[in-house]
């Protein structure tokens, strides 16, 4: 599989292609400045960037929005150039909430389309405009479900997740990892057990080896094995790094070397959410 900086889309099982490296949009619960978003995918664009993946629970795309209509106005780009992945958050499960909240989120982009839109979290939660739904003695209020979907999946170099890789090639989907460089961390819904992803002594051996950094290191991991990423940044040195990893290969011995990493734990747990009927983590995949 041959990609590089201009091409850089793999093929999906309906005959559409994905951006196999986005950007991720993800906004800390304390909001960022107010453009920041705005920027970065303005900056993300310029680099490269094709792909972005935002939430209505984020509370940025509008920014997002206004930042692929600025650069199709510049003629930076088209609207098909760009893959745009929104997300039905979990007090919308209800089956005739889900086009609503569709249109809530087209409007917000003011976009016609979104090119994917996905359940966020496998769980649901009490319907309502309520984000995050408690009773008067602070319990979560759960909602009952019916999931026939499937969502994005964790993977990074230290939760390989080789076991669901397999199932999927041999199926011919295609896996989004998200925190592929691992995530904040926030004890509140963060595993903080495992040490921070960056820190790993191979992945920064390999950035003096190959002359990259520890996240280019990572992210090159993913891509070469098929795997879509979607890094989050702000920072537009970060940006542009994140994306600079269509110059070099991983040799096959320290693809395996990285391999090894694997502890087989996550970072994104959600210990918060784990007594819901539907906490998926409980099982393999």
């Amino acid at each position: 599989m041959y990609l590089s900086a201009k091409n850089h889309r793999i093929l999906l099982s309906d005959g559409n292609s994905i951006p196999i490296i986005g950007l991720g949009t993800y906004s800390d619960p304390v909001p960022n400045s107010k453009g920041s978003c705005l920027e970065s995918v303005k900056t993300a664009i310029d680099v490269g960037y094709r792909h972005f993946d935002g939430a209505y629970i984020y509370h940025n795309e509008h920014e997002v929005g206004d930042a692929i209509r600025a650069k199709i106005a510049e003629g930076k780009v088209k609207r098909e150039d760009i893959f745009y992945c929104g997300k039905l958050w979990a007090t919308n499960h209800v089956p005739e909430m889900v086009r609503p909240t569709l249109e809530r989120t087209l409007k917000t982009l003011q976009l016609d389309y979104v090119d994917l839109y996905i359940i966020e979290i496998p769980m649901a939660f009490k319907p309502g405009d309520e984000i995050y739904p408690k009773d008067e003695n602070g319990k979560w209020l759960y909602h009952e479900s019916n999931l026939c979907a499937t969502w994005e999946v964790e993977c990074h170099p230290y939760f390989t997740q080789p076991k669901l890789l397999k199932f999927c090639q041999q199926h011919d989907i295609v896996i989004i990892a998200y925190s592929p460089l691992g995530t904040c961390r926030n004890p509140l819904w963060v595993n903080t057990s495992s040490p921070p992803l960056l820190k790993d002594a191979l992945l920064n051996s390999l950035g003096k080896k190959y002359n990259k950094t520890a996240a280019q290191i990572a992210l090159r991991f993913n891509i070469q094995r098929g795997v879509v990423v979607i890094p989050k940044s702000f920072n537009p040195e970060r940006i542009k790094e994140n994306f600079q990893i269509f110059d070099f290969s991983l040799s096959e011995q320290d693809m395996k070397s990285i391999e090894a990493l694997n502890k087989n734990v996550r970072f994104v747990e959600m210990l918060m959410w784990s007594d819901h009927p539907e906490y998926p983590f409980h099982d393999e995949y």
